[in-house]
């Protein structure tokens, strides 16, 4: 009998629905919030009313997607964590209802664990160990893999996320949000010639706090001497602070990879929808005799078919929960 498997993700202003049937991907669907940004940044409770009024729709066109009726879901898989509360707990909430409606067993996900296994979404998927490089607004780290639900966290930042330092130096250039695409844009018609410090952190960990540090003052300095600085050189900015962000990226990746023999290199999260990130690691790969893994772009950002997929392996094991299951903002990857 077939497994299908129902996906929800409601971390943040995503608010996505997904069908797998035998771990493969039948529909992915997600609604974007346009609202946030005016602010600048994402608003909790504007997220969190948005994703009230597009779950249903969401989940009503995943399923009419996939050709299949809602009874033929085997079960629900969501995000519980880590997240947004009040976002996480309208996934959660319907997922919840849904499952009851059906009398189908409940899945949770963390929402860090699916972005890797976001690999397994389609072909070629990452041969036992690999590492995976996790970046995303909220996250950097690196995870070893050695089954698909066994994995461990072998450096990760102490601060700040690189994609953090993607929209924070946005912020300071004046650019609409989200601005990681667009000084990913921007790059690639400027040049790295800006100089900004890196931080010293030992073993494998990341710090991005003081990027931020360093970027804020350069641009002060610069404002100082010539109001226009930031419009005469906005392209050659955008390619120094996204050179600096790789770079760091990438030399605890090449640490981690020596360090630990693998040769299995992936990449995960919304900042690998980064074309330098993604440019560096195959480059990389090639140099190294690395086997690079990179999802396509649909499976990097906040969706629900990675969430469909973790919870088609929790399914094989009967990982399930009940109805108590509550919604957690800060979940580790163990």
């Amino acid at each position: 009998m077939s497994v299908v498997i129902l996906g929800i993700e409601s971390s943040c202003d995503d608010t996505s629905a997904a069908i797998i049937k035998d771990g493969v991907v039948l529909s992915n669907v997600t609604a974007n919030q346009d609202a946030h940004k005016a602010y600048g940044g994402v608003v909790p409770e504007v997220a969190s009313r948005a994703h009230q009024q597009n779950i249903i729709p969401v989940v009503d066109v995943a399923i009419q997607k996939a050709g299949i009726r809602k009874e033929d879901i085997s079960a629900v898989a969501f995000t519980r964590g880590p997240g947004l509360i009040g976002s996480l707990l309208v996934g959660v909430s319907f997922a919840k209802a849904f499952a009851l409606s059906l009398d189908i067993p409940m899945i949770e996900v963390n929402h860090m664990i699916a972005h890797v296994l976001a690999h397994f979404a389609e072909d070629p998927k990452p041969r036992f160990p690999f590492l995976c490089l996790t970046v995303s607004g909220g996250h950097t780290q690196i995870v070893k893999i050695t089954d698909h639900l066994e994995m461990e966290v072998i450096g990760t930042t102490i601060d700040d996320a690189a994609g953090e330092a993607f929209d924070k130096t946005g912020k300071l250039l004046g650019l609409d949000y989200p601005a990681g695409p667009i000084i990913d844009r921007l790059a690639k018609e400027g040049n790295p010639i800006f100089q900004f410090a890196e931080p010293n952190m030992p073993e494998l960990d990341f710090s991005f706090s003081g990027l931020k540090t360093s970027i804020y003052y350069f641009l002060k300095k610069q404002i100082k001497e010539n109001p226009d600085f930031i419009q005469e050189n906005l392209k050659d900015i955008c390619a120094s602070v996204q050179d600096t962000i790789i770079r760091i990226l990438m030399h605890k990746l090449i640490i981690a990879t020596e360090q630990t023999g693998i040769t299995e290199v992936a990449v995960a999260g919304g900042v690998s929808a980064n074309s330098g990130l993604r440019n560096a690691l195959v480059e990389e790969g090639k140099q190294r005799g690395w086997n690079t893994y990179i999802p396509r772009f649909e499976f990097c950002t906040d969706n629900a078919a990675m969430i469909a997929v973790t919870g088609y392996y929790k399914y094989q094991k009967q990982e399930f929960v009940g109805q108590e299951v509550t919604p957690v903002a800060r979940w580790k990857v163990s």
